[in-house]
Parts: structure tokens; sequence; C-alpha cells
């Protein structure tokens, strides 16, 4: 009895550490807040993080997975902010419907992606053009805007710097280039790709990308983290996560900011 009650003391402050994404945003100590982001008679709602530092700061567009902006976006935002960047995080599925205004009103995240695939490719360029513009408004930001994206988001982070020249950098995580080649040479940002070992669907498409990047003089800079599988920033962030997929999480953020602080 008493070697049970001696394991449950030692295991209870183990499961008090894991938080769910919910109360690791509820916990940060960090300003959080929504923005409507409007244009042509549409709002974006965007969620923004400011970090706490004394110096004005890089602003880092986030560009959520295909399930939309879930909490797990946004405890992502939080942690760029953590780190001394402005994030800000649009929400791709803004006003879906009259009774959908953002991704937390889908009854689940399969509706979510089923809403995020019937957008348009004009649709989402337009909402990222609003955000970047309203990024290099932002009083305490230094003027100076990244895009960071993930899974589908990491293909419409690929896409956006084919039409936005003014990005510092374009940080790709396991998504995919655009299918058009003369596209390429749009591209006037550095592009960075981050990938796992173990998601053959994407890194069979990056062969044909770098030479179309190397083809078209533009700079692609990317690593395969061994083990890691398609998605393992979320994954790798989990309580349970294996530890293939949070140690490419680890060192996949050595890099980001390595990259960032450049």
């Amino acid at each position: 009895m008493k070697k049970s009650l001696i394991l449950l003391l030692f295991a209870f402050p183990l499961l008090a550490i894991a938080q769910t994404d919910l109360e690791k945003l509820a916990n940060s100590p960090r300003h959080q807040e929504w923005v409507e982001i409007t244009y042509n008679g549409r709002t974006v709602h965007t969620f923004v993080v400011y970090p706490e530092v004394a110096d004005k700061a890089k602003v880092v567009m986030v560009i959520h997975e295909n399930r939309g902006l879930n909490d797990w976006a946004r405890v992502f935002a939080d942690e760029i902010a953590e780190q001394g960047f402005i994030a800000i995080a649009p929400d791709l599925l803004s006003e879906t419907s009259e009774t959908i205004k953002k991704t937390s009103d889908f009854e689940n995240s399969d509706a979510a992606r089923e809403a995020l695939y019937a957008l348009t490719p004009e649709q989402i360029t337009a909402d990222l053009d609003a955000t970047f513009a309203y990024a290099k408004t932002i009083a305490a930001g230094n003027g100076k805007v990244s895009v960071v994206g993930f899974c589908w988001g990491g293909s419409q982070c690929f896409n956006y710097a084919t039409s936005n020249p003014n990005l510092e950098e374009a940080i790709v995580f396991y998504g995919t280039a655009p299918q058009e080649e003369d596209v390429f040479k749009k591209i006037e940002t550095p592009v960075y790709g981050f990938y796992g070992g173990n998601d053959a669907r994407v890194n069979a498409t990056i062969e044909k990308t770098e030479q179309l990047m190397n083809s078209s003089g533009k700079t692609y800079d990317f690593k395969i983290y061994e083990g890691g599988g398609h998605g393992y920033m979320r994954s790798g962030s989990q309580a349970d996560a294996e530890e293939v997929n949070s140690t490419a999480r680890k060192n996949s953020w050595e890099r980001l900011l390595s990259i960032l602080k450049k």
C-alpha cells in the first residue's frame, strides 16, 4: 500500500505538468489579442501575440494546417512570441458562412478541413496580403515580416513566396511547392524547408523543387529530420510524443530561430 502511494505521489506532479493547448494559452504571460482585418467587405479574424521585449521586433505570419486556426496553431504563435517575435496568425476560415465566423465555430475538425479545401487560391492570397499589410502597420514591429506555414499551410507559405517579394523569408514545414514551373522565377525571398524523414508523400517532391529553385537562381535551403513524421511539430509537442518526433521538433526549433534571427 505504501509503495503504491509513493508511486502515485511521484506520478501526480508529472501529470500536473502536462497542459492542454488551451491551458498553455491561458497561462502564457504574453499579451494575446484577436484583431479583425478587413478589406473589400471581408473580415479575417486574426490571432496576434506580442513578445516581452524592449525593442521593436520582426513580425512572423503563421499559416495554420488543414484543420484551420486551432488551439495548437495559436500555441505555436505564442511560442514564437516567447522567442522575441510578434506572431500574427490569420484564420483563413474566417467568415465561411453566416454562422461560421472562425475555425472554432465548426462542428469538428473534419468539417473545418472540408471547408478549407473549398477555398479559392485568390481568396487565400488576398487574406495573406491583408495580413501582411496589417503586419507592416504594427507599431511594435520593426518593418520586417516573415512567414511560416505547416502542412497545407506550408504549401500556402511556398505559394505566397511567389506573389509577395517583400517577405524576409518563407519557412515551409512539410508543405509542397507550387505545380506551375514558371512561378518560381517570381520568388524574391529565401525559402527554407523543414521535412520529416517518415513523410514519403511530401519528400518525393523535394528533388524537383530543388531543381526548379536552383535553375531559377533562387535560394532553397532544406533539411530532412530523420524519423520525424508528417506534422511532427504538432505531434512532437504532445505529452505522449514519440521520441523521434519530439527530437525533430527540438532540432527544428533551433534551426527556425537561427533563420529568423539572421
